[in-house]
């Protein structure tokens, strides 16, 4: 290979990076969102099993996992984040003070949740019925049904 088409390649590789690392990036930020989500899935499950086991202490520290993935939620949805495999809806961005006051309702609910469970109050389902408002209407508000690319 010729020094000049030596140096084409390397150019054109470099390039390449520059074009593909912001979208490498933004998809690894989509995937650590992600990953929370299904944490906070995870938890709701296991609340929901263990309301109908009565089982306060892994009711209470579910909800104690929701409360702090909750304070993560605005963090993990960056401005300009809405290209790849996600399922967020631009309302996230345009309307920041919704999507942020949705996390908050979540916290205050899991929250709610925790300190009933602890108390090992029989009216828990009510909580948990609650926390599950929560995430239903932020995923109506902000979430689609399918994937954009």
């Amino acid at each position: 290979m010729t020094h000049h088409k030596l140096l084409q390649a390397a150019l054109f590789a470099v390039l390449a990076l520059f074009i593909a690392a912001p979208v490498l990036a933004q998809q690894d930020v989509i995937d650590k969102r992600q990953k929370l989500m299904k944490e906070q899935s995870a938890a709701a499950k296991a609340i929901k099993g263990a309301v109908e086991a009565k089982d306060y202490a892994t009711i209470e520290a579910k909800a104690k996992d929701l409360v702090g993935t909750a304070d993560k939620i605005v963090e993990s949805f960056p401005k300009g984040s809405t290209k790849g495999k996600t399922k967020a809806k631009d309302d996230i961005w345009a309307k920041p003070d919704e999507f942020s006051n949705n996390a908050k309702s979540l916290k205050k609910a899991a929250s709610e949740l925790a300190d009933a469970a602890k108390a090992k109050d029989p009216g828990v389902d009510v909580k948990v019925k609650a926390v599950g408002d929560a995430c239903s209407a932020c995923h109506k508000a902000n979430r689609a049904e399918k994937y954009s690319e």
